[in-house]
């Protein structure tokens, strides 16, 4: 499936603007306006603080990183994470498919992608809360011989 395909369906399903954080690789995006009921698109390679982007964004396409998911989780913010089976080990995989199991994001593969944002019901999503470590820092304390706060 190619990108041409992919912003089609943005587009069909109202998203106007896709900004691209580009990675190590060779792949250049084509900036447009997005003029003629197309999506303009716009890219950059690196910021310091991608939470900007992340709260202004509607929907968040991103890799299988865990601070990435995390990340955008917490921000509770629409998100399709796709893998890339080649470039990454299994439990990136893993944990992309358990938290589509929980509906907290959408899973695909580059070549899936199109399908999926045609697909998704972003209403249907559930929102992640994290877990609170506190009780279990404690208890290790606690059994370390530290002194409680």
């Amino acid at each position: 499936m190619g990108d041409k395909e992919v912003k089609e369906e943005l587009s069909r399903r109202g998203y106007t603007d896709l900004l691209i954080q580009m990675g190590r690789g060779s792949y250049i995006p084509s900036k447009s306006e997005g003029d003629d009921d197309s999506i303009a698109v716009d890219y950059f390679t690196f910021s310091s603080s991608i939470a900007e982007y992340l709260r202004a964004a509607s929907l968040v396409i991103s890799h299988a990183g865990s601070g990435s998911i995390f990340e955008t989780l917490q921000l509770r913010k629409p998100l399709i994470v796709v893998v890339n089976e080649d470039l990454m080990d299994n439990h990136q995989s893993e944990l992309a498919e358990e938290l589509t199991d929980r509906k907290h994001l959408y899973y695909a593969h580059p070549q899936t992608l199109c399908r999926i944002i045609a697909d998704m019901e972003v209403e249907s999503l559930t929102p992640y809360h994290p877990g609170d470590a506190t009780p279990v820092a404690k208890h290790i304390n606690r059994f370390l011989g530290f002194a409680e706060d």
